[in-house]
């Protein structure tokens, strides 16, 4: 099968496709043919040698796919509702750059009515992340508020899209008003442009001075001091990546008088036991709302790999994400070569 490996830390263009031999299934486990392999974050701290894959994980980047089941634990496929050349998209710890990819039957969704292939890829990661993070941990309730910062990256545009659908109120940070106007036309009841106006005074000034109830981060560092000052009593802070920095002072006094959690989790590492429950609650939860258009596709741009043997689009899509310009999801698309 042709994959892109990282052959060294460093530059988008350490992204390489070669020839490595397919992946064996094992017990409990199944094979993807990968028509679409969404690319994210956690891929370019990969690639810079910061974010290594877990032990036993295929070093070959891409935490999610979507495509055709070729071959797989007959008991666990049936168990699962599952046959040979059903549609799928799935969760994976690495291996997902590839023709072909082995992931557990447990973190595997069907492709939702109306989805794509290349739609599909750019689910598991963020649905994933954000049922766990915004719903589990941060256990947001219909009619709450939630702020979520950054809300044009593909966890931002579907933590809008979800929260909504569920009856939260949402509020949406972003780095210029091109993109506070995409959190808008997402469904985001307000949306702050984070460059031109303080968050946490905004927030404030939107609530009336109580404050929001969940805070979904992905920057941390300084910003949680002030997430801290305008979380409603009894409020939750949940940070899911530290791109702001691992250093934080806060007032404890605050955490206390107002009751606050602040709490944090990655999803890399986890248990096929742990991503199996959120693959359950989703299918039972969100994916009705997928295949009914109420939680709507956001696909920024799509990266062909194509027929070349030198095809650079891994190094592209991470240009991309580096430039932090993108709308949604970055994707690759696999053409038969």
């Amino acid at each position: 099968m042709r994959a892109f490996e990282i052959t060294s830390p460093g530059a988008p263009d350490v992204l390489r496709l070669v020839d490595r031999p397919a992946p064996k299934f094992g017990a409990g486990e199944l094979c993807i043919r990968v028509s679409a392999s969404g690319v994210n974050r956690p891929d370019v701290l990969q690639r810079l040698g910061k974010y290594p894959a877990p032990a036993g994980a295929s070093d070959i980047p891409g935490l999610e796919v979507a495509g055709t089941i070729v071959e797989g634990d007959a008991e666990a496929l049936e168990r699962a509702g599952f046959r040979l050349g059903d549609r799928v998209c799935a969760l994976v710890a690495g291996g997902g750059y590839a023709e072909l990819c082995v992931a557990p039957v447990a973190q595997c969704l069907p492709v939702p009515e109306g989805w794509s292939d290349v739609e599909a890829a750019g689910l598991p990661e963020t649905y994933f992340t954000v049922w766990s993070n915004v719903f589990e941990r941060g256990r947001l309730q219909s009619g709450e508020v939630l702020l979520v910062q950054g809300g044009t990256s593909g966890i931002g545009v579907t933590a809008i899209q979800l929260a909504k659908a569920l009856g939260a109120t949402v509020i949406a940070t972003a780095g210029s008003d091109q993109k506070c106007a995409a959190c808008l036309n997402l469904g985001a009841d307000w949306a702050i442009n984070y460059r031109t106006h303080d968050f946490e005074a905004e927030a404030m000034r939107i609530t009336d001075g109580r404050g929001v109830d969940v805070i979904l981060d992905m920057v941390a560092g300084a910003y949680v001091a002030k997430e801290v000052k305008c979380l409603a009593d009894d409020g939750r802070l949940v940070i899911i990546a530290v791109q702001g920095g691992v250093q934080s002072e806060v007032n404890a006094g605050l955490i206390l008088r107002k009751r606050l959690t602040v709490t944090g989790s990655t999803l890399r590492a986890r248990s096929v036991a742990f991503k199996a429950a959120i693959a359950s609650a989703l299918r039972e939860r969100v994916w009705p709302l997928l295949s009914g258009a109420r939680v709507n596709p956001v696909v920024h741009q799509v990266f062909t790999v194509g027929s070349s043997q030198t095809s650079d689009a891994a190094a592209q899509a991470h240009a991309v994400m580096e430039s932090n310009e993108h709308i949604g999801k970055l994707v690759l698309n696999w053409e038969p070569a």
